[in-house]
């Protein structure tokens, strides 16, 4: 069941349910929406030109109010919003429609999980053939919320947990 934002508004005023900063304007009929934070990453250039999934890869992280997002590049964002959801919630990331038609496209991998806890990353990319003129602040995706039939059997207590800021991948850290 996807929530409502009567439901939405109730579980963020009990606690159970946290976005933060919030306000009231975000609040959609079926959805959040998320707003661009200030740090920004991109994968350090490496001399061997190869990025290994069982290796560490490295990161150039800034911090900005603005960041200029050139024609097929690539950059990790933060979300303005620290969120921690329940252990019978999860939540899916969508981009803005209205963003995606400028060639910008806003991904998270699509899934927030019951338990997480964190700012949440989003991969940009810019497939235009302009410069994009990313802002801090500004909404650029939402959250829609689904309640589960009952809580997770093993919650989200992964390797991003507690996150903050653009956080580069730990995929070197899984065992297969």
């Amino acid at each position: 069941m996807i929530l409502s934002d009567g439901t939405i508004r109730e579980m963020i005023e009990k606690g159970e349910l946290e976005v933060s900063p919030i306000e009231d304007s975000q609040i959609q009929p079926a959805s959040v929406d998320i707003r661009l934070g200030e740090t920004f990453s991109i994968v350090e250039d490496s001399s061997k030109g190869i990025i290994k999934l069982d290796e560490k890869t490295e990161y150039k992280t800034i911090t900005a109010d603005r960041y200029l997002l050139l024609p097929g590049q690539f950059v990790l964002a933060t979300t303005m919003e620290y969120v921690s959801l329940p252990d019978n919630l999860t939540a899916f990331v969508e981009g803005r429609s209205s963003l995606g038609r400028m060639g910008l496209f806003i991904q998270n991998a699509g899934w927030v999980d019951p338990g997480f806890k964190g700012e949440i990353t989003l991969e940009l990319f810019n497939a235009n053939r302009c410069a994009i003129e990313l802002k801090s602040g500004r909404r650029v995706g939402q959250l829609v919320f689904a309640l589960m039939d009952k809580n997770a059997q093993h919650p989200y207590r992964g390797k991003y947990q507690g996150q903050r800021g653009a956080t580069g991948s730990r995929v070197y850290m899984d065992e297969n």
